[in-house]
């Protein structure tokens, strides 16, 4: 792939992270809002929406960073572990669903386990359909590395939010995260498709 198909790449997955965190922010930290709202301070207004976009291409930031070490763990795994590469991949991907419901539910204080179990099997059923597509556009052996990029990569690039008090950033990161995520794992192939018709 060319620069100029990478720099597209960055440029649409950072407007991406910026403007659905910016409309997330909308949902999840309504309380913001309606501080600068009544009465309505302008110049608290704009910089509360730059600082949501901001935040949404920090995690756009941290989503490309995640996706291209993605790219060389995937080629590491398959010379290192070569035929186990897939059932590794398997194991780690089972690993982090229980990791995100029971270890987030052990630390968590007087509070039931469904929410963990709900975000978790959500994230994985998500997941599930984002490694469908990309293995239906592209190959079958996609299916189980695709799946192992937004399950595995993107609760490792969560943990910041995982770990802050309050479920307001879980919310506002995991939205965007997953949703770059998503759109570099299945926007690769297609730029890739791309520069091979063009030659």
């Amino acid at each position: 792939m060319n620069s100029r198909k990478w720099v597209r790449l960055f440029l649409t997955t950072l407007l991406l992270g910026g403007v659905l965190t910016l409309v997330t922010s909308f949902i999840f930290k309504q309380q913001s809002y309606a501080d600068v709202l009544q009465p309505f301070q302008l110049f608290e207004l704009i910089g509360l929406l730059l600082f949501f976009s901001g935040l949404g291409f920090i995690f756009s930031v941290i989503s490309q960073m995640g996706f291209f070490a993605y790219l060389t763990v995937n080629q590491f795994g398959k010379g290192l572990f070569r035929s186990f590469w897939v059932p590794v991949q398997w194991f780690l991907i089972a690993f982090t669903i229980f990791d995100l419901i029971y270890f987030r539910y052990r630390a968590s204080e007087d509070s039931t386990i469904w929410p963990f179990i709900i975000t978790a099997l959500g994230l994985l059923v998500l997941s599930l359909g984002v490694a469908y597509i990309k293995a239906k556009e592209t190959n079958n052996h996609a299916f189980v590395p695709a799946l192992f990029f937004m399950v595995v990569v993107t609760t490792v690039e969560w943990v910041p939010a995982l770990r802050a008090e309050g479920s307001d950033y879980v919310w506002l990161m995991i939205i965007p995260l997953f949703a770059c995520n998503a759109y570099q794992l299945l926007l690769l192939h297609r730029l890739n498709n791309e520069q091979e018709q063009a030659a």
